[in-house]
């Protein structure tokens, strides 16, 4: 058998085909989404989320906010709100904490990651952790404001704490100290998000009334049952992704440390892993006992750039061939395909990459840029294009606009027409 530095020739092996087809029916990517037609109900919002096991937030509303995509990938026109209520009202079927990054996840995964929130003088980041010693007394103050009043927002709390605002610190946020204290803890699991309002704040509250009753019940695995918890979330992360090295099966949960090792060698010992070479793809991979692998894959969809099929790019370079990296943080001026870019699924493979943006106040879609990619089929105009109609009736948009950059934008244009 191959040890896990990268030695696999007496394994099993894939071939690349094989991975990709398995990793994409493992995240619900293999099959063609229903009918348009097709009523989209919180059941079936339930089981996307139960499959995937988290969905990653961000803020950033170019097109859509990064935790709706990939829904709409996998399912096509759906209700927003269905995940707003989903998060939102009594019993929660997901619930907001630091996931991958901060994430949506279902409620039985959170006692899993209380190592994380136990451990928040080395997980958090520095201007999140320092606040519990240089501002204890307004720690205290927010924690019982949050008691008293919650669900509130920050910007709730900043007007009842009398405590000037921040200078700027890490990532350039100019955050208030109430702020940084209420964030302190959120990561903690002191307080949760109760709910988002319309301008995407969160209402926090305290946990015990945000968790559902069965999970508040469960014994959070704090660092005495780290080794315990690690083993749950990779078997979690192995069988949404199917297939993924130790870095992919890890990352899925930004876990680190020497108890990943423990972990994955465990659960190899147990079967629950089983180890496998990819062709051309160095190292060892793990497939889940569970997964599928299809004959063929047929879905034509837009990915985000958050999803979790993508947002580990080294597994997406290997089995997918796609170099990828977002570029809302670099100057205008150095990008090479865009500001805010959507890879798109055709079959089995990534066929183009998309600079989308939702110009809401026009009723256009915008299609800055369009990328075609080395295997780029004469179809995947067609394929696009049909995919841009319906992400822009989803989001309630009028009609499709393409700019004329990128080599796939004339045939892209003439297929919308």
């Amino acid at each position: 058998m191959a040890s896990r530095d990268g030695a696999s020739a007496a394994l099993p092996t894939l071939s690349a085909s094989a991975a990709r087809r398995t990793a994409l029916h493992a995240q619900g990517l293999a099959r063609r989404r229903p009918d348009a037609a097709a009523r989209v109900t919180a059941a079936g919002v339930g089981r996307v989320v139960d499959r995937l096991q988290v969905l990653q937030i961000d803020s950033v509303n170019v097109l859509a906010r990064a935790h709706l995509v990939p829904l709409y990938s996998r399912l096509g026109a759906y209700d927003p709100a269905l995940l707003d209520r989903a998060a939102g009202r009594a019993p929660r079927r997901v619930v907001e904490t630091w996931a991958h990054q901060a994430s949506f996840v279902p409620p039985s995964l959170y006692p899993y990651l209380g190592w994380r929130r136990e451990a928040y003088a080395q997980q958090a980041w520095g201007s999140i952790r320092s606040v519990a010693t240089t501002h204890p007394q307004v720690v205290e103050d927010v924690r019982a404001m949050v008691a008293e009043l919650g669900p509130i927002t920050a910007s709730q709390v900043q007007e009842q704490i009398d405590h000037p605002r921040a200078e700027r610190v890490e990532w350039g946020w100019n955050w208030s100290v109430a702020k940084r204290a209420l964030e302190l803890l959120f990561f903690t699991g002191e307080v949760m998000a109760a709910r988002r309002n319309a301008a995407f704040e969160r209402c926090y509250d305290l946990a015990e009334r945000v968790l559902p009753p069965d999970v508040r019940a469960v014994d959070p695995f704090f660092a005495d049952r780290q080794d315990e918890a690690y083993r749950h979330l990779l078997d979690v992360s192995a069988r949404a992704l199917g297939i993924g090295t130790r870095r992919t099966l890890a990352d899925y949960y930004r876990l680190r440390g020497p108890g990943v090792d423990r972990a994955l060698g465990a659960l190899v010992e147990d079967g629950v892993l089983l180890p496998v070479a990819v062709e051309g793809v160095p190292g060892t991979h793990y497939r889940h006992r569970d997964a599928t692998t299809p004959r063929r894959a047929e879905a034509a969809t837009l990915l985000s750039p958050f999803d979790p099929l993508v947002f580990e790019r080294t597994r997406l370079e290997d089995l997918f061939g796609l170099r990828y990296r977002i570029e809302i943080y670099v100057p205008a001026a150095q990008r090479v395909h865009g500001y805010y870019v959507l890879p798109f699924l055709e079959g089995e493979r990534l066929t183009a990459r998309v600079d989308l943006k939702a110009d809401r106040a026009a009723g256009v879609l915008r299609v800055e840029a369009t990328h075609p990619e080395p295997w780029t089929a004469a179809g995947t105009a067609d394929e696009l294009a049909a995919e841009l109609l319906r992400c822009a009736a989803w989001l309630g948009l009028d009609r499709v606009v393409v700019a004329p950059r990128g080599e796939l934008a004339p045939a892209l244009a003439g297929a919308l027409r």
